[in-house]
């Protein structure tokens, strides 16, 4: 499977990231005509220019879009540019990571300014090397067939960055936002190194953030930045190569395990409370009974959950009054391949998981809601509808 490792040694930017695609193979003249299927884009509009730059010794290409017969505007809101890519020529792919980029970006514009996204106005980003730069990363991204994307943890500068509103700290706002639940390290450099258009394309883009995943190497491109840093090299540099068909199969995570100690809840609230965390985000839940001092019964809830839900579970725990304090911990897990698939059965199509072994075999399990609810409309039993779709998964 293509997998693509961005190491963002000296932080991220839209460019520099288009240049690293250029120099893994990807032809400016092949982006250009791509990028004319944009909606209200035509020839002789705007013009990439591509040089190689030596940096620190380090070969890499730097990108520059000159906007020539289009308006520069940067008050395009979000709506306009949505507009833009879905009435485009562009494949279904490209449509939904290209907007789904800009998507990440608006999200944070309206919580940092506190107004509905449909009201979002972008400014910089909405200058048309931002708009370029975006969409011709997701071309990129289909014209490699990179299936996997893994990135480096996220160096940030300091200081301060002029903008449409004037001049704010560094790292902005809103590059802030778009890396919250992702590793991020401070160095000593007094300038913006990951701009916002950098973090949302790596936010949405990777699976992971850390280090480089199993692969054998094809390829390593090098874009070039703007900045000037010194003894360091400002490049971003993209390793493309093929991961392990087995190894694909098995997906490895970071989670975190919530823990408490319940000595005095009513047992008939433990299932309301299971089911309200599971509703709220839970990956699992389970009820443990232990002896605590004195040798009094009590119960630990455990509770599995992924970065972004750890307080809000937290919040039901205190909410509900079953424990004083929690203990949370990073654990480190892998899971089989699993995937969603609708059987078609004698009662109908039926919404089930696919798992994939690491030999590469799979099977259909059912999925108990969704048996329940057919069992229940039906009216026949549970275990009728758990045999049809083996039966008919098996065929």
């Amino acid at each position: 499977m293509k997998t693509a490792y961005f190491n963002c040694f000296s932080g991220i930017s839209g460019d520099m990231t288009l240049g690293a695609f250029v120099d893994l193979g990807v032809p400016v003249l092949w982006l250009y005509q791509n990028l004319l299927n944009i909606y209200g884009l035509k020839k002789g509009d705007f013009e990439i220019i591509e040089k190689k730059r030596l940096i620190n010794g380090i070969s890499a290409i730097d990108i520059q879009v000159q906007a020539k017969n289009y308006n520069q505007t940067y008050n395009r809101d979000y709506d306009l540019i949505k507009s833009m890519i879905e009435k485009s020529r562009l494949s279904s792919f490209v449509k939904e990571k290209s907007i789904a980029i800009f998507n990440k970006i608006a999200q944070a514009e309206a919580e940092i300014h506190n107004i509905p996204i449909e009201k979002i106005h972008f400014h910089e980003i909405g200058a048309l090397d931002s708009i370029i730069d975006i969409i011709g990363t997701a071309l990129s991204i289909e014209y490699l067939g990179i299936k996997k994307i893994y990135s480096s943890k996220i160096p940030v500068g300091s200081g301060a960055v002029k903008t449409s509103h004037g001049i704010i700290p560094a790292p902005a706002p809103a590059t802030l936002h778009m890396l919250k639940n992702i590793p991020i390290y401070g160095l000593d450099i007094d300038t913006e190194i990951t701009t916002p258009t950098g973090a949302a394309i790596v936010a949405v883009l990777s699976e992971n953030f850390g280090k480089f995943p199993q692969m054998i190497i094809e390829k390593t491109g090098y874009g070039a930045g703007k900045k000037k840093l010194g003894k360091r090299a400002n490049i971003l540099s993209v390793t493309l190569g093929n991961s392990d068909n087995k190894a694909n199969n098995i997906k490895q995570e970071t989670i975190t395990v919530i823990e408490a100690n319940i000595d005095d809840a009513n047992p008939e609230f433990l299932g309301f409370i299971m089911e309200k965390l599971l509703a709220a985000g839970a990956l699992d839940v389970s009820f443990i009974p232990i002896f605590t001092k004195k040798n009094r019964p009590a119960t630990i809830i455990k509770i599995l959950s992924s970065k972004e839900k750890i307080q809000s579970l937290i919040n039901i725990i205190f909410q509900e009054q079953l424990s004083l304090g929690v203990r949370y911990y990073n654990v480190k897990r892998k899971t089989l391949k699993r995937e969603e698939r609708f059987v078609k059965t004698k009662f109908g199509k039926i919404k089930a998981k696919k798992i994939t072994n690491t030999n590469g075999t799979f099977y259909i399990t059912p999925e108990y809601e969704e048996c329940r609810k057919k069992a229940l409309k039906l009216n026949v039993p549970i275990k009728l509808i758990y045999q049809e779709i083996q039966r008919a998964a098996a065929n």
